[in-house]
């Protein structure tokens, strides 16, 4: 398959392809309420898991409970292959608001509805997602959500542990508290704050995924991204993710779309060699106005 040549990377016990994909668009504007169109977000699920994916991130509060009931529909019984990543640590307003939910009876609810959702006994990986700051990570103990999420572990349902909107400083207080497999922060061209971060973790073995590798709600917008992709015959949105696939061996990519020809276009980034003279053209693109 077109997907393999990307590569794959030992994560959670497990080999996933290294380019996967993330259900967060599948829900309505805004992250919020119901798909657009019911029956394409299910198409586009069940055409990624035929492309060779092998690793799917979601949370239960996208909707919320909107993108975990399509999986389950879209993809159980699941492929032995597949790994279903989702997060806690959030709750949804009753005006879409992003909201703290770190009290131990709110992480144990958003473990059993991401359970109940997806139609499993055990959620393969739960990024606990810090909210000390909904637009970046800020510092902050991560120390008691943690230990509810690690109990939550020891009782059965959780199989291993993740961390998103971190700093390295709570990365490493989480360390000393449970095993960690996984880092969720956002990264891309524009956005490299975590440089540093990724190479250490990658010195460890523990996977980096960047979330909004295209830029999120405000899409990469460069000259050198836009001339790269025209000299290479592809996209500036399949450049983004071949610089990623390049930029470090953890670094695994979750782009998400609700379009079945934005789904095989990401996908197809896999197959685009960079050369060194456009690697130094995109490597000039740090610094410019982050999103």
């Amino acid at each position: 398959m077109m997907i393999d040549q990307a590569g794959t990377y030992s994560f959670a016990g497990r080999r996933v392809t290294r380019l996967g994909y993330g259900a967060m668009q599948l829900a309505g504007p805004g992250v919020f309420g119901p798909p657009r169109d019911r029956d394409a977000a299910l198409a586009v699920l069940r055409a990624a898991v035929a492309a060779g994916v092998t690793h799917i991130d979601t949370s239960d509060f996208y909707g919320p409970h909107v993108t975990n009931r399509l999986i389950r529909e879209a993809l159980s019984p699941y492929p032995d292959d597949l790994l279903i990543v989702t997060k806690i640590g959030a709750r949804r307003g009753d005006d879409a608001a992003w909201l703290p939910a770190f009290a131990p009876d709110e992480l144990a609810r958003a473990v059993e509805d991401n359970l109940t959702n997806l139609g499993l006994d055990t959620l393969d990986v739960v990024n606990l997602r810090l909210m000390f700051d909904v637009h970046g990570p800020a510092e902050g103990s991560l120390a008691a959500p943690l230990r509810t999420l690690a109990d939550l572990q020891r009782q059965g349902l959780v199989r291993h542990i993740g961390l998103s909107n971190v700093t390295p400083t709570q990365y490493e207080e989480a360390r000393g508290i449970a095993p960690i497999v996984c880092v969720q922060n956002q990264y891309n061209l524009a956005h490299r704050a975590d440089d540093s971060f990724i190479d250490a973790l990658a010195a460890e073995g523990v996977a980096y995924v960047p979330f909004f590798p295209l830029g999120g709600f405000s899409p990469l917008q460069s000259d050198d991204l836009s001339d790269v992709a025209a000299e290479l015959g592809g996209t500036p949105m399949q450049v983004a993710l071949a610089w990623l696939l390049r930029r470090s061996p953890n670094i695994l990519l979750i782009p998400g779309t609700a379009s079945l020809a934005h789904l095989h276009e990401n996908l197809a980034a896999a197959s685009l060699t960079l050369t060194e003279a456009a690697m130094t053209r995109l490597d000039a693109i740090d610094g410019a106005p982050q999103i």
